[in-house]
C-alpha cells in the first residue's frame, strides 16, 4: 500500500454517518469498475477471511446486488443494495440493507452516496454513509465495520495494483 494516498475515516455519532476519502493510485475507469462490475467487486468487498458472492448484480438505477460475507465456516451475512442513482464513472447512490437468504430487507438501513474524480493518475473515492437510525448505526459500529471496512479498501487497493499492470 503506497503510504501518501489519502485515506480518511471520520464517524460522526451526532448525525450517524460515516465519512470515507480514499485516494487510489489507478485510473477512474478502473475503480468505478472495481465497484461496480461483479467480478471485481467479489474479488475485495468483505474483510478477510470472509468473502463476498453476489448472487444478483443489476447496476442500474432500480437496481440492485444481493451478496452474501461468507465466512470460512460457511456462515453467510446477506445484504442488499438498491441503485438509486447513477453517473457514470463518477457516482452512484444506493440503499445498503442488511437481509435474510431470500432478500427481505431487514430495515432501516443506510443511504450511499459515492463519488469518484482523478487527479493525475490518482483516484479519489468519497463515500458518505448516513443510517436511516442511530440504532442501526451503532450496530454497524459495534459489528466492526471501521475495521472491516479499512480491510477491504486496503485489499481494493492491492487489487487495483494488480489490475493496472494488466
Amino acid at each position: 500500500m503506497t503510504t501518501n494516498l489519502l485515506f480518511d475515516f471520520v464517524v460522526d455519532k451526532a448525525t450517524s454517518t460515516v465519512y470515507v476519502n480514499r485516494e487510489f493510485a489507478a485510473s477512474q475507469s478502473l475503480v468505478w469498475d472495481a465497484f461496480t462490475k461483479q467480478e471485481i467487486l467479489d474479488q475485495w468487498w468483505a474483510p478477510k477471511p470472509w468473502v463476498s458472492k453476489t448472487k444478483v448484480m443489476d447496476f442500474t438505477v432500480g437496481g440492485r446486488r444481493f451478496y452474501a460475507m461468507v465466512s470460512p465456516e460457511g456462515d453467510e451475512h446477506w445484504s442488499v443494495q438498491k441503485y438509486t442513482s447513477i453517473t457514470p464513472k463518477t457516482g452512484f447512490s444506493m440503499l445498503n440493507a442488511f437481509a435474510d437468504k431470500d432478500e427481505n430487507p431487514q430495515l432501516p438501513g443506510s443511504n450511499w452516496d459515492l463519488t469518484f474524480s482523478e487527479q493525475n493518475g490518482t483516484t479519489t473515492v468519497r463515500i458518505v454513509i448516513h443510517n436511516e437510525s442511530a440504532e442501526r448505526f451503532e450496530q454497524m459500529l459495534q459489528m466492526g465495520f471501521q475495521g472491516g471496512f479499512t480491510m477491504t479498501l486496503d485489499y481494493l487497493d492491492q487489487l487495483l495494483a494488480t489490475l493496472s499492470k494488466q
